[in-house]
């Protein structure tokens, strides 16, 4: 009876072991950046590259692993991808396609720039055929589930909103020039849930995460150029709005937001180098007062890169490679340390290492540590990267211009 009960706890382990694993949607579990893996190589050589896969076109969609695979976005001149490798061996286990042509993007953003995301049942991702923009939903060995058409986008950058899956519903963020709206999908029929405006300023590209509750449950924080917001998963229904004051031209949101001591934390910016980076206090309902902005900061704020929260310090990468350590609770900064080059990718956290990487290639290795900043390693990929990296299965999965490149421990 002992052994049975035994060998019952360790297939639990297993099964739990195998979804904290998994890196099903941007930025990983609820959008944190953040990773239990323990064993990702620090410093690398030949030897730490474990394989690197020539992907069949160009984009700037961060790879998400399920399972065993790897699932990512791709574009032609006249198609749209959705490519599936084997997560161990880098060998393409399918591919499934849609017509697609040439639209119109910043240098910096592609024709598929969306990541997709998963519930371990099915692979949801939106394409974007050069004028329109549409949901499609795969089963996990790439036959073609359901689409859903989202209409035109209008946009300087092109679209690049990347959907999540909560509670049965496919969520977007669709924000765009002149309209904006947050929608849910039935995520098994691709049906219509719900779906609530939302102002509209310029185009932003934050993706939302889910807020535990407690007792309380669950709602779902969304931030753009309007505000942040927690709505009901269930319905859309609003339950508080912090309205975003920008001093000058309202700036765009493109990382994502994220939380840690009952704050969130949302950072904007815009072309011209303004930026700013607030922290709202959770807790509040109906529209929130000034009372509720814990701090705001006009400079040395990510524009495009996602900021990461551990331990009540917020660790930064700006776009021109430089990291800073502040106090979450205040804002105050703590230190500063020059990575160099430029960033567009979001930062990961992998076992108290902080891993940038920059758009020449170069890999940032730092101590997620508010004592002050230690470099640990550069590592060099060889390839222009603007994509966020996933981490699973204790391994490194990094999308370069022309490869996908996994780095870990060498194969025994």
């Amino acid at each position: 009876m002992r052994t049975r009960l035994g060998i019952g706890c360790l297939l639990c382990l297993v099964a739990v072991s195998s979804l904290q694993a998994d890196w099903m949607r941007f930025r990983g579990p609820n959008g944190t950046g953040v990773s239990d893996d323990k064993n990702i190589p620090v410093r690398w050589s030949d030897s730490n590259i474990l394989f690197k896969s020539q992907l069949p076109g160009s984009g700037h969609s961060s790879p998400i692993v399920v399972g065993q695979k790897v699932v990512l976005l791709c574009a032609t001149r006249s198609e749209r991808l959705v490519v599936c490798l084997d997560a161990i061996k880098g060998t393409q286990l399918w591919s499934a396609k849609v017509p697609g042509k040439v639209g119109k993007t910043h240098p910096k953003s592609s024709l598929a720039s969306a990541t997709p995301c998963s519930d371990g049942e099915r692979i949801y991702c939106v394409f974007w055929d050069g004028s329109a923009v549409s949901l499609h939903a795969y089963d996990l060995d790439g036959k073609h589930l359901w689409e859903r058409d989202l209409g035109s986008f209008t946009s300087q950058h092109g679209p690049g909103f990347s959907p999540i899956v909560v509670e049965g519903k496919v969520i977007i963020n669709n924000d765009q020039d002149g309209k904006s709206s947050l929608q849910a999908f039935d995520a098994r029929t691709g049906a219509p849930v719900w779906e609530v405006k939302r102002p509209a300023f310029r185009t932003c590209y934050s993706t939302p995460f889910v807020h535990e509750q407690g007792a309380s449950g669950k709602e779902l924080i969304v931030a753009s150029t309007a505000g942040i917001t927690g709505y009901q998963i269930s319905d859309g229904k609003q339950l508080w709005n912090y309205t975003w004051v920008h001093t000058g031209m309202p700036l765009r949101t493109v990382g994502s937001p994220v939380m840690g001591e009952g704050l969130v934390f949302a950072a904007a910016g815009d072309g011209s180098g303004a930026r700013n980076m607030i922290a709202v206090r959770l807790g509040g309902k109906g529209e929130l007062s000034e009372s509720a902005l814990a701090w705001s900061l006009d400079g040395g704020t990510p524009y495009v890169p996602t900021v990461l929260y551990r331990s009540g310090y917020l660790y930064t990468v700006t776009d021109d490679g430089v990291a800073v350590c502040r106090e979450a609770k205040s804002g105050k900064e703590m230190w500063r340390g020059r990575l160099g080059g430029q960033v567009s990718a979001s930062p990961v956290l992998i076992d108290g290492k902080i891993y940038s990487l920059g758009e020449k290639g170069e890999v940032v290795v730092f101590a997620a540590s508010p004592d002050g900043f230690k470099l640990l390693a550069r590592n060099n990929t060889g390839e222009k990267i603007l994509s966020s990296p996933a981490v699973a299965l204790g391994r490194l999965y990094i999308r370069g211009d022309r490869h996908l490149i996994c780095v870990g421990q060498p194969n025994k």
